[in-house]
């Protein structure tokens, strides 16, 4: 069984796109899974993550506050104004363009910690840096969406900041809570749940899909090329900017994956819950969930090929 696991966390990029795919040719396999479904299995995500943390991930954030504070500013200043220079340059339409930003303003996806194990990279400051960011979103989030996207929709940011209470900070605190009093138990899940995490992110992804599958076809490529942009030029801003601070290459590429990587299964949550009048603003958010499992599981192969500089 943990052989199986292991392959299925490995090759989760693939299993992804399989969703995904299955979605827009067969949407029926997913439609009996409403929208409403996401939150629940982003809350079942999260709530791993709870189980993996442990105090010594928090005590390093005490001890490397320099390293933490470069990648979060990074996390939350790249990435958001990615999104608003890329919606603005290919003219994407209203909708299109909220789901972009609402990628960009989310925090750091719980995959980033994986590759950044396979690419080598320094996983404390990556699982450091996951933990922080996925704390301030409930304040950094909203309020972002708000600068960037508050001229174009109406942005409920006190309505958002609950949802990511919700959704993300109480099931990680009730994992942390787990592990804190069920040891034994804890001990014993933590090794499946990186695939058991791939198999529920496949799932969203496959649900965001299939509700948008018409949309997807018709005018799909240009969102498309949109979103591997962004996701491409976080990895490459990322790693740069570790470089131009005169950080190790392990945490070079620890702030590249993390910058480029985001929660994009909340960005699609948030846009079906807040802005329900913008059904494409959930797009994005489902091309990204895809396509940067697939560039991430490409950058920690070219940065394992790569000699420390």
């Amino acid at each position: 069984m943990k052989t199986l696991c292991q392959y299925i966390s490995k090759y989760m990029g693939a299993l992804v796109l399989l969703a995904a795919a299955v979605a827009v040719w067969q949407p029926e396999l997913f439609l009996w899974m409403g929208p409403r479904t996401i939150n629940p299995m982003l809350g079942v995500i999260m709530f791993g993550m709870g189980l993996t943390l442990s105090p010594s991930d928090f005590k390093m954030v005490l001890r490397r506050p320099k390293d933490i504070l470069i990648g979060c500013l990074a996390q939350f200043t790249v990435m958001p104004l990615l999104a608003m220079g890329l919606t603005w340059a290919f003219r994407l339409p209203k909708e299109l363009a909220l789901g972009v930003i609402l990628v960009g303003c989310c925090p750091g996806g719980t995959a980033s910690n994986v590759i950044t194990y396979l690419a080598k990279g320094d996983l404390a400051l990556s699982v450091g840096m996951t933990a922080t960011s996925t704390l301030l979103a409930p304040l950094l989030t909203p309020l972002l969406v708000w600068l960037i996207a508050g001229t174009m929709v109406n942005v409920d940011t006190v309505g958002m900041l609950l949802s990511i209470v919700y959704v993300v900070i109480a099931p990680i605190l009730v994992g942390l809570l787990c592990q804190r009093f069920l040891p034994r138990l804890t001990q014993g899940v933590v090794p499946y749940l990186p695939a058991f995490s791939s198999i529920v992110i496949a799932f969203v992804v496959g649900i965001v899909v299939s509700h948008n599958a018409e949309r997807l076809l018709v005018g799909g490529w240009l969102v498309v090329l949109v979103v591997m942009l962004h996701n491409v030029c976080g990895l490459g801003l990322g790693y740069l900017i570790g470089r131009g601070l005169g950080l190790a290459d392990a945490k070079r590429r620890a702030i590249s994956i993390e910058v480029g990587m985001q929660n994009s299964g909340l960005a699609s949550s948030l846009a079906t819950l807040h802005f329900a009048a913008f059904p494409m603003a959930t797009i994005p958010g489902a091309i990204f969930s895809v396509w940067h499992n697939i560039s991430g599981a490409l950058v920690a192969r070219l940065y394992t090929y790569k000699k420390p500089s």
